[in-house]
């Protein structure tokens, strides 16, 4: 019975998180709509790319003017465009039955949906990992793959959607393999992931990093107080990992280099095409960084409040930075992630009959906060030496372990004891099923009552 109404739950989990995403998908305007902006942001930018290779069937080198972004001088081709390729050649097999502009968009956008399905599926299979207790969970699912920007970064055209789900495959196979070993699928599932994180987005490298380190940190074991290293296990398994990895990405990293004259990464070539190209307000040459006006980090983040607009634009912004939820959603939010964080650091790790953590689980939980704090140090890094940009998605690289901790440290918070005293089942159930309650009335108001709406009114939509 209980795997029947699990399966249901399921379902319903699954089928709710494509309801919500294709809502977005399919109202939201491509186009720039002054003054109310409801476009996704760089959207149009990027739809370029994939056109590309659906009109031409091969992949833009990213010198191409047709695919330039206007004003800016440069093109999304440069970096890497593996998301756009699928959407492209997708959009390319739709165009042989129908040449409507709408549906190759909506076919470009349905990709991305698909990769919010695919992480929603991961998103399960990990809380099925971390959570025996079915309450916590239901809970860790849906305050990922139900937080608002979590779907919003599903509907577009965009190359996060496919980093978030390489991130989830990335945590999931590294928790996998520390309970049970890099067994073949274990290190098939890292794999994949470190193949789609590496040709999606720069921001989530630090989990290839991570992924590195915690793999080379598992085969070094102490026994009897000596320290041995497994080298030869290390060695046998990392080489299937390297030339599976290898075998997957190094066709777009040889491509650059031979297409941009060996910058394998097209930042140097963007910044070229910028020079010669951009408008003077954001050409490299003439545009004034906070960095070049000599202010401080701490005077830029002051004077835009930074860190609160990024982390209101990582629970829920929509458009072109331009569509906010209800003020109540940010506080319960802000509640819910320093609660569940604060929880989880009261009583860091679980201290079973006295025993203290092993050092390799102690390495584990640090390379997942530097996962969570890597984009947070890029974002503020950008915004200091590029253009002052604190958008919350930027962040998104770090929600997986973000509400791992939040959940695990509400869970810890609900199991403490205080003599004899335990808080009651009851209210924990309740405190659970309000919480996910909360979270999907977060995210339908957002969609149905804030981003509809001003869909609507652009006119835009069909």
């Amino acid at each position: 019975m209980r795997q029947k109404s699990e399966k249901i739950f399921f379902m319903i989990y699954m089928l709710g998180f494509l309801v919500m995403a294709l809502s977005i998908a399919l109202f939201q305007p491509l186009a720039d709509t002054p003054p109310l902006y409801p476009n996704p942001p760089d959207e149009h930018a990027r739809y370029l790319v994939a056109k590309y290779i659906c009109e031409h069937g091969v992949i833009p080198t990213g010198f191409e003017e047709e695919i330039r972004i206007p004003g800016y001088g440069f093109s999304y081709a440069l970096y890497n465009a593996f998301p756009y390729i699928i959407q492209g050649y997708v959009m390319r097999f739709v165009s042989l039955f129908t040449d409507s502009e709408i549906a190759l968009l909506y076919t470009a956008r349905g990709v991305n949906v698909l990769f919010g399905m695919l992480m929603a599926a991961v998103v399960y299979l990990i809380g099925r990992r971390l959570f025996r207790d079915r309450r916590f969970r239901w809970l860790f699912c849906f305050a990922v793959t139900y937080l608002p920007e979590n779907i919003f970064i599903h509907t577009y055209v965009n190359s996060d959607s496919c980093c978030m789900l390489s991130t989830a495959m990335m945590f999931y196979a590294l928790i996998c393999s520390y309970q049970d070993g890099f067994t073949m699928s274990n290190r098939l599932w890292l794999s994949g992931g470190i193949i789609l994180c590496a040709l999606s987005y720069y921001n989530a490298y630090g989990y290839i990093l991570s992924s590195i380190l915690l793999f080379v940190a598992y085969f070094l074991d102490k026994k009897d107080g000596h320290w041995t290293y497994r080298w030869k296990d290390m060695l046998k398994q990392g080489c299937f990992i390297s030339a599976v990895v290898l075998l997957g990405i190094s066709w777009w990293f040889i491509r650059s280099y031979i297409v941009l004259d060996g910058d394998i990464l097209g930042l140097k070539t963007r910044r070229i095409l910028s020079e010669q190209y951009a408008v003077e307000s954001v050409n490299p040459l003439t545009m004034c960084t906070y960095r070049d006006m000599g202010y401080s980090v701490w005077e830029m983040m002051s004077e835009n409040h930074t860190l609160k607009e990024a982390f209101n634009t990582f629970i829920a912004v929509y458009g072109s930075m331009s569509i906010y939820g209800s003020q109540w959603t940010y506080p319960f939010y802000k509640v819910f992630i320093s609660v569940g964080v604060l929880g989880c650091f009261c009583c860091l790790f679980d201290k079973k009959h006295g025993e203290k953590p092993g050092w390799k689980k102690i390495f584990f939980h640090i390379n997942m906060w530097f996962c969570i704090l890597m984009p947070l140090f890029l974002m503020i890094y950008y915004a200091y030496t590029t253009d002052y940009q604190h958008q919350g998605r930027y962040l998104l690289p770090a929600l997986v372990p973000l509400m791992y901790y939040s959940v695990r440290g509400i869970k810890r918070l609900a199991d403490l004891r205080m003599g004899k005293w335990k808080l009651p089942e009851v209210l924990v159930n309740i405190g659970v099923g309000c919480c996910i309650v909360i979270i999907l009335i977060a995210a339908v108001n957002m969609i149905y009552f804030h981003a509809l709406p001003m869909y609507l009114e652009t006119g835009l939509v069909l």
